[in-house]
């Protein structure tokens, strides 16, 4: 029941789905082929079982993944990857799957998820209501949401709480395009769906900011001190930061901004522009602490 085996059963159940009226005409009219026709039903009925076994077993292994080491520089994980693009296929055979998956996520699973010591408390989800989704949209669903807890406990492995929380917006910021670049695993998930699965707290967004500039001035105030004679090295390294800084802030920044903007106080939360950082990133390497004005330089 590995995952790798889930689409060549669907082949194969399909392909004997395909077959079984000719085999009813067949062999079915006469009491000496009846039972190869009876054999067959069973065994497409038996496929349909072990679709059912591998996609549960997946969703388990999702949960439990042990994976303890953490992806250098907070980037995108392994497991985010690999679960993000197998429910991508899964929502290609739609078809199939949609006839076969007829039960939602069992309460044994969430218990399971609950009952994990290791991870953070599960959150709160509300699954779609039976008559208005299918079973199938259910379990994509909770595979996500599966998937962004584990993921919440390997952030709790970086010692940097910045690099803790730029390790989960680089996860969830994939997680949200491999929705959105898939007609059909988005019609499956929804967007209602999706923007539950993706909304964070005001509170929890407001530590995440001010955790962000703590570490990027902290950062800013030590690195600028530190000396690198060579110009063009020391213009390499700058590029090397900026490229790793820059796209990532300015994606967080577009997704969350206006829920800070509309709430009280914004300045105390977005010190900085993506431009502020550019500018900067060129204190660094100086040998220099810098002066005060080249903090928030667009904030005058």
């Amino acid at each position: 029941r590995s995952p790798e085996k889930l689409f060549k059963i669907i082949d194969l159940h399909d392909a004997l789905a395909d077959l079984l009226p000719d085999v009813s005409d067949i062999f079915a009219a006469s009491k000496a082929g009846e039972s190869i026709y009876v054999q067959t039903t069973e065994i497409r009925a038996r496929l349909a079982d072990a679709v059912r076994g591998i996609l549960s077993e997946f969703e388990n292994a999702v949960l439990c993944d042990p994976s303890k080491t953490p992806v250098p520089g907070g980037t995108i994980h392994p497991l985010t990857r690999y679960v993000m693009n197998y429910i991508v296929l899964i929502s290609d055979y739609k078809t199939t799957l949609s006839e076969l998956i007829v039960s939602r996520p069992s309460a044994s699973s969430r218990v399971r998820a609950e009952g994990n010591e290791l991870r953070p408390p599960f959150p709160d989800l509300d699954l779609p209501d039976p008559d208005s989704q299918l079973p199938l949209s259910a379990h994509l669903i909770w595979t996500i949401v599966v998937l962004e807890h584990n993921l919440e406990g390997k952030a709790s492995l970086y010692k940097d709480p910045a690099l803790s929380h730029l390790f989960l917006m680089n996860n969830v910021h994939y997680i949200v395009h491999k929705v959105k670049d898939s007609p059909e695993l988005r019609g499956l998930v929804g967007d209602v769906y999706l923007k539950r699965l993706t909304g964070i707290s005001k509170s929890a967004l407001r530590e995440r900011f001010k955790s962000f500039n703590a570490a990027f001035e902290e950062a800013h105030r030590v690195q600028s001190g530190w000396y690198v004679p060579d110009t063009q090295l020391k213009e390499e390294l700058r590029i090397s930061i900026a490229e790793k800084l820059l796209p990532a802030y300015r994606s967080f920044l577009g997704r969350f901004r206006h829920h800070i903007e509309n709430g009280r106080h914004p300045e105390l939360y977005i010190k900085y522009t993506v431009e502020d950082l550019e500018i900067s990133v060129t204190d660094f390497f100086e040998g220099s602490p810098p002066p005060p004005h080249n903090r928030r330089r667009s904030h005058g």
